[in-house]
């Protein structure tokens, strides 16, 4: 396979935010009047955003409603935490060596005004030549239609493009876009999911696996 792009999925791929992200649920449970939820358990939800990790905090027992209710209050207070803890995954760290060898992109469906931030914040944003935040198209992943305007932005077909990311819908937007693609098994999965079983052409389960994932399917730089 000739590559010559590597797109990424950014929280739970790329970026480790779940440390932002449910130090924000425990804030919005303790207004609540609500227990705390463990760390272990919410980071697993954090790739699903602000419904997910309200919908997990609440429970079962959350009245119609609620979720959507408390969400802008969710996403007022992480714009004002979106870097207190994140940080790129150890592994990913050396981002210069990817982008000295790759053309480097991110689709994502986290909204541009948290996105931006963030990858300003980590000094990343000029090692990506594309960026498709979840609020750019009127598609989100699983559709496809994300990951091909960012190899439109890269200037490359699709099938010279690998996407990395950590949930299934990563996968089959991917798979959908004619992409080669690989699944974070180190991200935000809760323990009943396989990652083995998305489809992927390759399964990591560490950030510095996917140089061997990379070579398993033939691609050079």
């Amino acid at each position: 396979m000739s590559l010559t792009a590597i797109i990424f999925d950014l929280d739970g791929t790329l970026v480790d935010t779940a440390p932002d992200l449910v130090a924000v649920l425990n804030r919005m449970l303790l207004e609540l009047g609500r227990p705390r939820m463990p760390y272990a358990i919410a980071r697993n939800e954090a790739s699903n955003g602000a419904a997910g990790l309200l919908r997990l905090g609440l429970g079962r027992s959350a009245p119609t409603g609620e979720i959507e209710r408390l969400r802008p209050r969710f996403l007022e207070v992480y714009a004002g935490n979106v870097l207190d803890r994140s940080r790129l995954f150890i592994g990913l760290d050396d981002i210069d060596n990817l982008c000295s060898r790759f053309v480097l992109g991110i689709v994502t469906n986290k909204p541009d005004a948290f996105t931006r931030p963030l990858l300003a914040e980590l000094d990343l944003a000029p090692r990506f030549a594309s960026v498709v935040s979840g609020d750019r198209l009127p598609q989100r992943k699983p559709d496809p239609a994300p990951l091909q305007l960012a190899a439109r932005e890269l200037g490359l077909p699709a099938n010279r493009c690998v996407y990395v990311g950590d949930a299934p819908r990563d996968i089959e937007a991917g798979r959908a876009a004619g992409m080669a693609t690989i699944a974070a098994a180190y991200g935000y999965i809760r323990p009943s999911e396989d990652p083995h079983a998305w489809g992927a052409d390759a399964v990591i389960r560490r950030p510095n696996d996917l140089e061997d994932a990379l070579a398993s399917l033939g691609v050079a730089a």
